[in-house]
Formats: structure tokens, sequence, C-alpha cells
């Protein structure tokens, strides 16, 4: 895209120190951790060049498995949230086999000039919420959500490998532009999650106006969590404060009003969570009600399969991961297979039961599904070697090559079949 420069690009690193743990000892040089790139555009829309990190999952890397699309996860305020957004993300997607949310790329976006982009309405003086520094900056919100519809989102799907299913994340005055963009271009994004949003905004002009045009429209296929912070006095809780007359209190009170719109309004078909925080303040929200937000936004992802059900492995568990793909397709809005590394693993084990018919099963389901991986045809060729199928080994060794040269091993069973 024209409009659009890759200006430079540079790996985020994060420094580990090295210390003793009771059993673990760690070199004395510094290791560096790497959880993504900062990548950079130029925006006409905005007239500034803006820096923005993106963050990978494993499996993205080029490790002989067939490549793959991800959906995308878009955090305002990214100084500030990305590394704990991809922490999460991590955790719930990757680690120990956890699959409570899908592998995601994330997308941090820093703030260049926050109280312009971030508010979607001008607002006049305030007192104890806009000052007027605030004020002369305020409402460049409908200018950023063009950057992010025009140049932003359309950079991300031609470089990275994204699948068209998009979340936002915003706090604060990012969760304020998250019901913006949920209220006025709602297809910009198929699920959100607004953290203790600033809904006072504008002396509730702008809630008021939310809730008026939302009363009519249509959210079907659209996810939101919303989330409140304890902003209370000590004395106060979330009956008392409504009727609370202090100016602070405006901003839990704007939340409540919101979210009982939201429980009235039924027939917008949203696919609508709430969560009010206790024991978090505004400042302390983001992280645990991050985590919630994608817990109730990809809570069809997650498989669940009993101790038996994996220990006692068959064709009818397997049809039942399948339908589970099938459903997580029908939510993403596209076709996700099931996981390449996953069939693999239930095809090598169902090779070692000597369930033939189940291991041909699976390792040819990879290769229709995965056709471009090198490792899909190895396995197969595997699964022909212990048939003592020769001819079909090798080809399907041949083939793995083919795709990749340096696959590993896959030469030496090629020699030693030949």
């Amino acid at each position: 895209m024209n409009s659009l420069k890759n200006s430079f690009r540079k790996k985020i690193i994060f420094f580990g120190f090295s210390f003793l743990l009771t059993s673990f000892a760690f070199a004395q040089n510094k290791t560096k951790i790497e959880i993504g790139t900062i990548d950079s555009i130029s925006s006409k829309v905005l007239n500034e060049n803006r820096k923005i990190w993106v963050h990978l999952p494993k499996s993205a890397q080029n490790n002989g498995f067939a490549k793959q699309k991800y959906p995308v996860v878009y955090v305002l305020d990214g100084d500030g949230h990305f590394s704990s957004v991809v922490g999460i993300i991590e955790e719930m997607s990757e680690v120990n086999g956890n699959t409570n949310c899908p592998e995601m790329i994330v997308v941090g976006i820093p703030n260049t000039k926050r109280n312009r982009d971030l508010t979607p309405t001008h607002s006049d003086i305030d007192p104890s919420f806009v000052k007027k520094s605030v004020s002369d900056q305020s409402g460049g919100g409908e200018k950023f959500v063009e950057f992010l519809e025009k140049e932003l989102i359309p950079y991300i799907d031609s470089k990275y490998p994204a699948a068209p299913y998009r979340t936002l994340i915003g706090h604060s005055f990012g969760g304020l532009t998250a019901i913006n963009i949920l209220t006025n271009h709602t297809n910009l994004f198929n699920s959100y999650i607004a953290i203790d949003p600033s809904m006072w905004w504008d002396h509730q002009r702008f809630l008021a106006e939310t809730e008026k045009k939302l009363a009519n429209k249509n959210l079907v296929n659209v996810s939101l969590f919303m989330a409140a912070a304890n902003t209370m006095d000590d004395n106060m809780d979330v009956v008392k404060v409504r009727k609370d007359t202090a100016v602070f209190s405006r901003h839990i009170k704007s939340i409540l009003d919101l979210n009982d719109f939201f429980g009235k309004n039924k027939k917008s078909n949203l696919n609508y969570d709430y969560k009010y925080y206790n024991d978090d303040d505004h400042g302390s929200v983001p992280l645990i009600a991050t985590y919630d937000g994608l817990r109730f936004i990809f809570k069809f992802n997650h498989l669940k399969l009993s101790i038996s059900e994996e220990i006692n492995f068959n064709k009818a568990v397997f049809t039942k991961i399948e339908k589970h793909f099938e459903n997580v397709s029908k939510h993403l809005g596209y076709i996700v297979n099931v996981p390449e590394k996953i069939v693999n693993t239930y095809a090598y084990e169902s090779l070692g039961k000597k369930d033939m018919d189940l291991a041909g099963y699976l390792f040819k389901l990879n290769v229709t599904n995965y056709p471009q991986s090198p490792n899909v045809y190895d396995s197969l060729g595997d699964f022909y070697e212990a048939n003592r199928d020769k001819k079909n080994a090798i080809a399907s060794y041949e083939k793995a090559l083919l795709l990749d040269k340096n696959f590993p091993e896959t030469k030496g069973k090629l020699e030693k079949l030949k």
C-alpha cells in the first residue's frame, strides 16, 4: 500500500538478570527474551509516523509445520499493556496445552497524543475530570478510527498471517474508544473488551448518545466484555454509590448505567458479560479484566477432554475433537481445521497401539488439511514404512524433501529405504 511505509523494524527486548534459585543456576551474562517486534507505518490520516508493537505466536515460526493464520488482538495504550496481554494469551493458548483462547497475533498501539486519539468527541472543561489541556486536544477519536480502519488493519492483514477475526482491548479512555467503535463502527472488530471505560466523558453526553444509538441496533455475532473497578470511597458500594452526588462517583455510576442498559436491551443479540472488581482500582484492574474478558469471548475455543479420553484415545474421541473445531470455525467465521500438531500426536499414538486404520486416517487427514507442510508427508512416510509399503513411503519422504530439502531426518530415512 502506497500510503503505508514500513519505516523500520527492530526487536522488543526484555532483559533477564542472572540469579540463583534453590535448584537452578543461570549464566552470569544477561539473557535476551524477545516477545515481539516494533514495526512502523506512516499515517496520512493522522499525518504522523506510528510505531506498532507486534507479537506472533511461536507456531508462526518456520519449524517444518504448515503456515497458518491467527486471530488478531489490537491493544490500545500498547506501551502500557502489550507485554501483559502477550503473556496472558501465551499462557491461555500455548502453555501446558491450554486452549482457553486461540493462538493470536497481538498488536500494541502505543500513544502519540492519547487525549486526541482516544476521545471520540470534543469535551469542554469538566472540573476534576477534563482540564483545559485535555479539552484542547480532545475529539480526535473518529480520525483515529479512520486510521485503524483504512491504514493499520489493512497493513497488518497484508504483512502478517492475520485471520479475519479481530478483538479490541481498551482501558479507561481506551475503554471509551472501544465502546465508541462498538457503537459507531460495529463490524470493525468481532469482539471488544472495555476495561473501566471513561463513560463520564463530555458531561455524560456521550453515554446518552451511545444508549440512544444502540437501542435499536442488531449486534448479533458481536461480543463485549465490560469491567468496572472499585473507584469509590471506602464507605460506598455499588448500591449506595448510585445516589452519591460526589463528582468522582460519576465514573463508576456511568459504567453501572451502561451495564444496566446492556442488561435490559436483550433484543440487540449482543454476546455480553460484565464484572465488577471490588478488590481492584482503576490502575490495577486491566490485568485481571483482560484475562476474564478473553476467557469469556473465547470460551468456545476450550477443548475439553477427560483424562480417560486422553489416555484411551480412539476414533470416537477424535470425532469429538473434529466437532469441537467445527464449532470453533462457526464462532470465528472461517474454517479452522484440527491443528496439525494435535493430529500428528494422536496419529503416532494410534500407530504405537497398532491401530492402523485410525493412524492411517489421521496421517492422511493432515496431508489433506495441510498440503504445504513437509512434516505431514514425513509422518505419512513413517506410517507407510511401518506398514512395509516401501513405494508409498519413498514417495512421501520425497514430497517432504521437495517442500523442505533440509527437513530433519527425512534424508536418512529415504537413503535407508533406497
